[in-house]
Order: structure tokens, then C-alpha cells, then sequence
């Protein structure tokens, strides 16, 4: 592979950034990416809207504003895993994602068919 581990890490957190914008309407305010072993974890920070903040007063609306997130991005997994396999060109296995209501901040998870990082070194 000719790019370094952190060219394909910034390419990554960019294209996620994209996507977000794109297909969600409003991105993150920052995005991290980092390549471990056979996975790509994503941390998005503050992707709440101040709408979302203020429903995540109570259990109830935080239950909610978590299951309307996740919902939206698993409808755009596809999406997701192939932009992931574009950069990295490797097939991801599964893929996992949840949100914080209190930091406003989502992980995500693609587990790759391949130790990736071991590729890179």
C-alpha cells in the first residue's frame, strides 16, 4: 500500500465528514480516525443539534434522540462500508456504532476482513 497509516486515517475522518454533511444534513464538529489491527474506530464529536441537547434532559428523551440517531446512520451503513473499503481496500466485516447523549459524541466501529495496520507497518 503506497499511503502512511495517518494519510489514510485524515482521509478517512474527511470522507466521514462528507458523508455527514451530505447524508445527514450537518456534520460533526470534529472527527478522529485511527487504524487498529483488523478495525477503523471513528470518534465524531458534538454531532447533537442544541434541539437534541435539550430533549437529552430526560431518560426518556435521550432514549429517543439515540434510537432516531443510530437509525439514521445504520440506513446509510452501505454507504459508510463502502467509502471505508475505497480508502482502505479492504472489505469491512461488520460494523458497529453508538452515540453519547451526554458528550454528544458517536463511535464508530468497522471491523475489516484483514489486520490493516499490520499491512501499513
Amino acid at each position: 500500500m503506497d499511503k502512511s497509516k495517518g494519510m489514510l486515517e485524515a482521509e478517512i475522518s474527511k470522507a466521514l465528514t462528507h458523508w455527514e454533511k451530505s447524508y445527514l444534513g450537518r456534520g460533526s464538529i470534529s472527527v478522529k480516525s485511527d487504524i487498529l489491527q483488523d478495525m477503523v474506530i471513528v470518534t465524531l464529536h458534538r454531532i447533537l443539534t442544541p434541539a437534541e441537547y435539550s430533549l437529552c434532559s430526560n431518560k426518556e428523551g435521550k432514549l429517543s434522540v439515540k434510537r432516531n440517531r443510530n437509525s439514521l446512520v445504520e440506513s446509510g451503513q452501505e454507504d459508510l462500508k463502502e467509502i471505508i473499503l475505497t480508502i482502505t481496500k479492504q472489505e469491512v466485516v461488520s460494523f458497529h456504532t453508538d452515540i453519547s447523549t451526554t458528550t454528544g459524541e458517536r463511535v464508530m466501529i468497522f471491523k475489516l476482513s484483514s489486520d490493516l495496520e499490520n499491512k501499513l507497518a
